[in-house]
């Protein structure tokens, strides 16, 4: 399994590159129609920190078929990522959010033609420091109420009766981060988020935010909240039927509302006559499910995964 500890050298240096000899590595899960041919290469990606720790799994995963193609993962960002996509540098963008209707325009102004490959699922989790006892739940209205800039200094206790008079600590995705555009659409509704919060691309630096901070609160990606879940606590949200913990179950079923979200790769189709990111794009699709979830996300439906292979059939 693929440790998202590895994020923090990663960052350090400006993403991974991953490649080389696959002696020892155990077989491949590819079905691929070029496993038996050896093939060089590179492909490269770029894009969302939360769809980061899937693709990191599936590039070394597919060391041990293809040693001589070199995968390079990159995590600056979703908005990140697809200016690199625009700009003909990548083959492939990940997202934690569908892509925008002006990103959309500027690649047909390019002339890049592209598609679009759902991944798994994520439950956007909202966690709070271990020593905060007085946090069970927390509803929709309070979370706008928390998060929306308005002027104040915002306490626990303006947020609901009897919490301590202590200001928050936030802890938010950048505003690159795909995450940070979906928390914006469905909590912020456009609206300015809190000027005192801290904002980072590194989801491990959020991590280490809440983790120090008594008052603090912050929200990323499910596989990060599992990954770091003895060192927080992750706060259930009542969408106005109760409150609903982020799981596997409540994630892919769509209860946790609004914070369930798919995540996405986005390939260039042009790319895709290239026998490598061919080759190394099937091997995503194939292996999506299993990796997705061993780094700590939701497989999709089967049949999502056959319909993106048929898809990509079309394409070659």
């Amino acid at each position: 399994m693929t440790s998202l500890k590895k994020l923090a050298l990663s960052v350090m240096m400006g993403g991974v590159l991953v490649f080389s000899a696959a002696c020892g590595q155990e077989e491949s899960k590819s079905n691929s129609d070029t496993e038996n041919k050896q093939l060089s290469g590179e492909v490269k990606i770029d894009g969302s920190s939360t769809v980061y720790p899937i693709m990191e799994a599936i590039a070394e995963e597919y060391l041990s078929v293809q040693p001589d193609v070199k995968v390079s993962v990159g995590l600056s960002g979703t908005g990140g990522g697809f200016k690199a996509f625009i700009a003909g540098e990548t083959d492939m963008s990940n997202a934690s959010r569908p892509i925008k209707d002006e990103e959309k325009a500027q690649l047909e102004e390019a002339g890049i033609d592209f598609t679009e490959i759902k991944l798994a699922f994520d439950g956007l989790s909202v966690v709070i420091n271990k020593d905060n006892t007085w946090v069970d739940h927390l509803t929709i209205d309070e979370l706008k109420k928390m998060w929306i800039e308005d002027g104040t200094t915002r306490k626990w206790s303006d947020i609901r009766e009897g919490w301590p008079e202590e200001e928050i600590k936030f802890y938010s995705p950048g505003t690159d981060s795909g995450t940070f555009d979906y928390f914006d659409e469905v909590i912020l509704d456009d609206q300015p988020i809190v000027e005192k919060a801290t904002l980072s691309e590194d989801d491990n630096i959020l991590v280490q935010g809440v983790t120090g901070e008594k008052n603090a609160i912050g929200y990323f990606g499910y596989a990060y909240y599992l990954e770091n879940k003895d060192k927080l606590k992750v706060v259930p949200i009542d969408s106005g039927s109760g409150p609903v913990e982020p799981t596997n179950e409540t994630i892919e079923s769509g209860e946790y509302a609004p914070l369930s979200r798919p995540l996405f790769t986005y390939v260039k189709n042009d790319s895709v006559s290239k026998e490598d990111v061919y080759d190394y794009t099937k091997f995503v699709i194939e292996n999506a499910a299993d990796l997705s979830e061993e780094v700590g996300y939701v497989r999709l439906p089967e049949e999502e995964y056959t319909n993106a292979l048929e898809t990509l059939e079309g394409l070659k």
